[in-house]
């Protein structure tokens, strides 16, 4: 556990936690069990994603991955006990009850079926297949950015804002969540092992659905930045956004 949850990464989606709860007020003690709650799920779903069974990729983050580091076995079970820590952390955040249980209904729902999991069994079902853009959205939507979006939600959870505010928050993490998605794809097409710590071409080899399948590098580039701009416009009407409109802009920058 310890192994693929500190193994290092950009801590993206906790970093969106709490930038979303310092925006709505958040303290440090609210924000922080959500944050290291995603982190957790995130960790585990990369852990699950890297078996032989899904993408059987060798490196992470520029080391074995877990199941080569420990075998499959264990790899499967720290995986398993990476996401029940997470409702466990995120049960015991010293926040009140209601809250807690209605951030733990909004991590399960973008982890599960309605979210990530649902978008890996679209994934897989839609290899091979010619690129379908609406199909496509679909898939990012679900795998990628429900948890991007849930991530600003709990942040705004955390603080106890109100229902106008969890809204754009989560249309703002939503909407970025898709656009990094789609600089994924774009990294593992564009990109090399020494700036992604992974293997590239993965996607192509398995004839993977992608945005660079379907419109190319630069109509790629281009649908992620319309995707960062509809983020930003949800910040419209939200306080102290600021540092949450410079996350999007360094995203869109990113090369790892």
């Amino acid at each position: 556990m310890r192994y693929s949850a500190l193994a290092g990464g950009k801590r993206l989606r906790p970093i969106l936690v709490w930038l979303a709860g310092e925006a709505a007020g958040a303290s440090e003690p609210q924000v922080l069990p959500a944050a290291c709650a995603v982190e957790l799920v995130h960790a585990y779903s990369l852990i699950h994603d890297d078996l032989p069974a899904m993408d059987d990729d060798d490196f992470r983050r520029g080391k074995p991955t877990c199941h080569r580091a420990f075998g499959e076995a264990i790899a499967i079970l720290a995986g398993d006990a990476l996401l029940t820590r997470a409702f466990d952390l995120l049960a015991s955040a010293p926040l009140p009850p209601d809250r807690i249980a209605a951030m733990i209904v909004v991590l399960a729902r973008a982890a599960g079926t309605d979210g990530m999991v649902g978008g890996q069994v679209s994934d897989l079902e839609a290899e091979g297949r010619p690129p379908d853009e609406k199909m496509l959205e679909r898939i990012h939507r679900l795998k990628t950015a429900a948890l991007f979006g849930a991530s600003a939600e709990l942040g705004a959870w955390a603080a106890g804002a109100d229902e106008k505010m969890r809204s754009a928050l989560h249309r703002f993490g939503e909407e970025l969540g898709l656009a990094f998605q789609i600089l994924d794809d774009l990294l593992d097409e564009t990109g090399t092992s020494e700036e992604t710590g992974k293997r590239v071409r993965k996607d192509r080899d398995r004839r993977k659905m992608t945005y660079p399948a379907l419109l190319g590098v630069s109509g790629s580039r281009a649908r992620a930045a319309e995707c960062t701009e509809r983020a930003k416009r949800a910040l419209d009407g939200v306080p102290h956004s600021d540092e949450l409109g410079r996350f999007g802009s360094f995203l869109l920058e990113r090369r790892s």
